[in-house]
């Protein structure tokens, strides 16, 4: 498979809508996969169902017509199953044996970018590595190759011509809807809202907000919200002064990204973030710097005025999607630039776009050091005590990574912001919840997706491995273990990864990358090395 082997470089524009001219390969037509079938059981597993329901099994699951017909519990564990029980399989139907394995609901990843010319990341290869990490719905926020782009996939995934993850398109702001790889300057009201109507009329799912005058965020929220669709915004700096979280959620936006916004929304002693008066919104090491120190600066947790935003956003239904994973380098450098499946999944095109630079997106590198971890480690402390008491005063909390930036790679940043979230406070039935139904809610599709519950479309995660006792088990390299005889074997890894109802070989999803990366390796000679350090 031919991969782009140019770097384009991206500004900081990136997040405010723009977009390099150049699009990013489309999948092929899918070669993987088995089915579906006009009938699938699956065999003797554990149910992890999405709802906070302990697990249970052993039980049969029948799919027909690509939907969830009935979920049986037929036995007891440890025991010998009576076959009499079971439901049986008609002519055509196929089965699968998991007898000891784990079933949770289709993972949803609620920021997933398709890549970008930029990382030289073509469309297979992001989507083996989400579909290879059981995720089989994304949300694209932006839809950063065009809009007409990402719904030719969108409606090719809907069909399984291609193997990749259900896709919802969040079109960006202003961008452009005939073609042309641009985004408008939208400043008034009326301008908005015809905008709106259009990005509606076009397909999109959704819009992606970045932030804007508050009359025009205004217009094209409430225009939004009148035509049903969903929304999301990453509250860029350049507005937040003007328009927070809270203004976003009363005008009608439904869910945010990151957490710019939120502090600003508690701020008591202060109308604008603590900024150094040498600050410079297009250095990003000042913007990322400078942002670890911004949860220090708002209400302290459980104050008045912090329990009074979070009740408000509560009472609005608003969803979170904090892709912690995402800034996670800002807090441990090292262990994000290492993390081990770089070597082999990570293609030479990413690694580079990553390195340090003044240009590219994310690649802040100047001189990051000590002082800035520990305040982006206090940063996290605080953000993650919101998200924590967010869940358990009814808010919802979403599975978003963000990945492509930052050291974080496609499919392995999903398993680390379930992680973020147990660290977070999260009980890992909590965080199967945020991964699956909270996902589902928050665009709109948890009447076919999010549980496993008859009716519901057959979007399913097998894993040989209980995920609830160690989420390093979903990682694609799996979790070293410590065998009886002292030996050490890698265990885990998701073994299947179902979409209505086609099953697919998770593992040689993951193999079929790394052969991607080895190939793209070849081309160019390529070795990681450390920077400065020539190879």
């Amino acid at each position: 498979m031919k991969t782009l082997k140019t770097k384009t470089l991206l500004t900081i524009c990136f997040l405010l809508g723009f977009y390099s001219n150049a699009q990013i390969e489309k999948a092929p037509p899918r070669a993987e996969g088995e089915g579906p079938w006009s009938q699938l059981i699956i065999r003797g597993v554990t149910v992890i169902d999405g709802t906070l329901s302990p697990p249970i099994g052993p039980v049969d699951i029948v799919v027909e017509n690509n939907r969830i017909a009935s979920v049986q519990v037929v036995g007891f564990p440890g025991m010998d199953i009576n076959p009499d029980r079971r439901p049986k399989l008609k002519p055509g139907g196929k089965e699968l044996n998991a007898e000891g394995m784990y079933l949770l609901p289709g993972f949803v990843d609620t920021h997933a970018h398709i890549g970008g010319t930029s990382q030289g990341t073509p469309a297979e290869y992001v989507y083996k590595l989400w579909m290879g990490h059981g995720i089989t719905t994304i949300c694209d926020p932006g839809a950063g190759n065009g809009i007409d782009w990402v719904l030719d996939q969108k409606e090719k995934s809907a069909k399984n011509e291609i193997t990749a993850p259900r896709i919802q398109a969040y079109n960006w702001f202003g961008n452009s809807l005939n073609g042309e790889r641009r985004r408008a300057d939208i400043t008034t009201p009326e301008a908005a809202r015809e905008w709106v109507r259009a990005n509606a009329k076009k397909g999109a799912d959704g819009i992606k907000f970045g932030g804007g005058l508050p009359e025009v965020m205004t217009a094209a929220l409430d225009e939004n919200k009148k035509l049903g669709l969903r929304s999301k915004t990453h509250h860029a700096q350049l507005y937040v002064g003007r328009w927070n979280v809270l203004n976003s959620a009363r005008a009608g936006l439904t869910s945010m990204e990151h957490w710019y916004g939120l502090p600003e929304a508690m701020f008591d002693d202060r109308t604008v973030q603590n900024y150094s008066l040498d600050y410079n919104y297009q250095n990003e090491q000042d913007r990322f710097g400078e942002a670890g120190q911004l949860w220090a600066q708002a209400a302290k947790p459980f104050s008045d005025k912090w329990n009074a935003v979070m009740d408000e956003l509560i009472a609005l239904d608003f969803s979170i999607s904090p892709t912690m994973v995402i800034y996670e380098a800002n807090r441990d450098l090292q262990r994000a630039r290492r993390a081990e499946w770089h070597e082999e999944y990570t293609l030479p095109s990413l690694w580079e776009f990553y390195a340090p630079s003044r240009q590219s997106h994310g690649s802040y590198w100047h001189y990051w050091g000590t002082e800035q971890e520990i305040d982006w480690k206090e940063n996290y402390k605080l953000w993650m005590t919101f998200l924590n008491e967010y869940k358990n005063r009814g808010g919802r909390v979403t599975i978003g990574t963000d990945a492509g930036f930052i050291y974080q790679l496609y499919g392995f940043a999903y398993p680390r912001e379930m992680e973020l979230m147990r660290e977070a406070g999260f009980h890992p039935l909590e965080v199967i919840k945020a991964a699956t139904l909270n996902g589902a809610e928050a665009l709109g599709m948890d009447d076919e997706i999010g549980t496993v519950k008859v009716g519901k479309l057959a979007d399913f995660v097998i894993i040989e491995e209980n995920p609830l006792e160690n989420l390093k088990a979903l990682y694609g390299t799996g979790a070293i273990q410590l065998q009886e005889n002292n030996t050490i074997e890698r265990v885990g890894g998701v073994k299947y990864t179902i979409k209505d109802g086609i099953i697919y070989d998770a593992k040689q999803l993951l193999e079929d990358v790394k052969k991607i990366v080895e190939e793209a390796k070849a081309e160019s000679n390529f070795k990681i090395v450390q920077p400065g350090i020539k190879p």
